[in-house]
């Protein structure tokens, strides 16, 4: 009969682990701190969008090739994003997490407070917004990985990790709305201020993180999660109480747990209550490609950020061409209008992490997700601009079903992914991998504000088509991962009746 062996970190140096009230209020107090510390990242990324049609107006973005060169503008910052995703993650795995993402955050609110000084200074040169939005994009690729790899060291044991990634990733739909909310109700005094107050706000909780986040439990005292040995006979038994007896007397050899190989724990002799020190090397860019899932997941999220970004950066233009009821929206109306796209993702969001911890099928509910986004698109662009009442309800719908796959997939998937047994128990492995998974989906999301400022230019009927057909490719690239999870849930399922 196979039986289980526990071996975890001995207890902080006064010889008793905090108690569990105590851990609660820490990972409390970490989901707090991400969520409000990535919602300044996207409430400074909100403004551009804002003014987009106030800039229409403002050289160089004015004449016929406006929109051409506001497309231009998203493409600098998505696509050096996009590259430097992949960078921030692997020093996001070599790093101090606290330092590394409180830096890029003082740094992000400077480069978005610099892109207002061109209202103020009556910059018309295209290539300082193109440096600056450069600037921003390497900045601002600090924040997902930081964020994630920090909530995957309190919560990546969780059995409700769906729940709670989909209830924490809400930051990204409220950050957007506090941004718009933000820039348009200070855009009536110039563009430039709609730039400074999310500066602010960013500069503000960078500081915060700074001095109040706690990266890891083992910082303040709690044990690492413990690692299971299951033996088959007496004699392994035997073998692993041998491996704790040596590793007690300091003979500092190599563990190898459920084929773990790199691992090292050193203890010191005597009375063993000094912790153990567990070391693993960071995986390699490549080898984090090769796990399984990241690559479909990965492309998936390239299409389907390709869609979420479009009307990041576009919606407020587009409801401000278009009108509702046959009237044309102010400025400020259209931003505040837009967020009723983002608090459609909110719910969007939390619906399909909890769905998928019920399916047990992170790629089922992706897809279920992403088929029914298309009708809901096709829907708005048809009926969106009757009324008010239309307009919010299925603006609302959209967001719903538009963000709900993208923050499962950047959240939950990425934690799950980074976290699997192919990886052989390095948690190092996190942030690389969240790195790769969002990175690529934000070469789409680069890809699709650029193609919407030339396509719409043709009409808006071609936006939408692009945005239907990105969809679907997304959903094929998940189509083999979500066959394999309902083949497993219907193998348990006999073996259910059988037992």
């Amino acid at each position: 009969m196979a039986k289980t062996l526990t071996l975890n970190s001995p207890p902080p140096p006064d010889g008793e682990a905090p108690p569990r009230r105590s851990l609660v209020r820490y990972q409390f107090t970490v989901l707090l701190l991400t969520f409000l510390s990535y919602a300044a990242f996207h409430a400074s990324r909100k403004p551009p969008s804002i003014v987009k049609s106030v800039l229409s107006a403002h050289p160089p973005f004015d004449g016929p090739s406006g929109p051409h060169r506001l497309g231009e503008l998203d493409l600098a910052f998505l696509s050096v994003y996009s590259i430097s995703m992949f960078f921030s993650g692997q020093m996001a795995d070599r790093t101090d997490l606290r330092k590394f993402l409180s830096l890029g955050m003082l740094l992000s609110g400077a480069s978005t407070a610099a892109f207002g000084l061109g209202y103020w200074f009556d910059i018309r040169h295209l290539s300082f917004y193109v440096l600056i939005q450069v600037f921003s994009g390497v900045v601002q690729s600090v924040g997902w990985p930081c964020v994630v790899a920090i909530v995957g060291n309190w919560f990546g044991k969780s059995p409700q990790k769906g729940a709670i990634m989909g209830i924490w990733n809400s930051h990204t739909s409220a950050g957007n709305i506090i941004g718009s909310v933000l820039a348009s109700s200070i855009l009536e005094f110039g563009w430039g201020w709609s730039f400074l107050l999310p500066a602010l706000l960013i500069t503000m909780m960078g500081f915060f993180v700074w001095i109040l986040l706690v990266v890891h439990p083992s910082d303040v005292g709690f044990d690492t999660p413990a690692t299971e040995i299951e033996m088959d006979d007496e004699e392994n038994i035997a073998g692993a109480e041998n491996l704790n007896t040596n590793r007690a007397n300091g003979d500092g050899e190599e563990a190898t747990l459920l084929g773990i190989d790199g691992v090292k724990a050193e203890f010191d002799s005597g009375s063993g209550s000094n912790s153990a020190l567990a070391q693993t090397e960071a995986i390699g860019f490549l080898d984090a490609w090769r796990l399984p899932g990241v690559a479909p997941f990965a492309c998936c999220l390239f299409f389907s950020k390709l869609v979420a970004y479009t009307f990041l950066y576009w919606l407020p233009f587009y409801i401000r061409h278009n009108g509702v009821s046959g009237q044309q929206l102010s400025h400020k109306a259209a931003g505040i209008l837009s967020t009723i796209f983002d608090i459609g993702g909110v719910f969007g969001g939390i619906s399909a992490g909890l769905i998928s911890d019920r399916l047990s099928g992170r790629a089922i509910t992706s897809i279920l997700f992403l088929f029914l986004s298309i009708p809901s698109l096709i829907i708005y662009r048809a009926y969106g601009d009757i009324s008010m009442k239309h307009n919010i309800v299925l603006m609302f719908l959209s967001g719903y079903f538009v963000n709900g796959p993208y923050s499962l997939i950047t959240t939950a998937v990425a934690s799950d992914l980074g976290t699997q047994e192919s990886i052989k128990g390095n948690a190092r492995a996190l942030a690389t991998v969240t790195a790769i998974i969002d990175g690529t989906g934000s070469v789409g999301a680069a890809l699709g504000p650029l193609l919407t400022g030339y396509i719409s230019t043709r009409g808006w009927n071609s936006v939408f088509l692009m945005l239907i057909l990105s969809i679907s490719f997304a959903i094929l690239f998940l189509i083999k991962i979500a066959k394999a999870e309902i083949i497993s849930k219907m193998g348990e399922a006999r073996l259910t009746v059988h037992v």
